[in-house]
């Protein structure tokens, strides 16, 4: 079965740090751009982060730039997103998704479950 698995999240005070996990199971990560979503209540789901195949390029919203990373280990068959200071509006479900031939996007098929992400002011 081929699946997306998200974990990492929970609670968090503001500031803090938490580092969410993109694994896949039942094929091989390596071959897909992976993107990392999020999705607050009341609000559109929202491209946060992408990262090339190789690794080699990355790219993040402005709202995250300069505080969450992306990277993969593709040995590991995961991606992952390190998010350091965290604001309360950082709140929301997390999701990561895949696409062969670009980054992901909000039409991509590919998505795991999501975990969330609370930030406490």
């Amino acid at each position: 079965q081929l699946q997306l698995v998200e974990s990492g999240g929970g609670l968090v005070h503001a500031g803090g740090s938490l580092r969410l996990s993109c694994a896949a199971s039942g094929f091989t990560l390596d071959y897909f751009h992976v993107g990392w979503f999020r999705q607050s209540p009341g609000k559109e789901r929202e491209g946060v982060s992408c990262i090339s195949k190789s690794g080699s390029n990355t790219n993040y919203a402005d709202s995250v730039r300069g505080r969450f990373t992306i990277s993969r280990d593709n040995a590991k068959n995961t991606v992952y997103l390190q998010m350091n200071s965290l604001k309360p509006e950082d709140t929301a479900i997390y999701y990561c998704a895949i696409d062969l031939g670009s980054c992901p996007t909000l039409l991509s098929g590919s998505w795991g479950q999501g975990t969330q992400v609370t930030v406490s002011s």
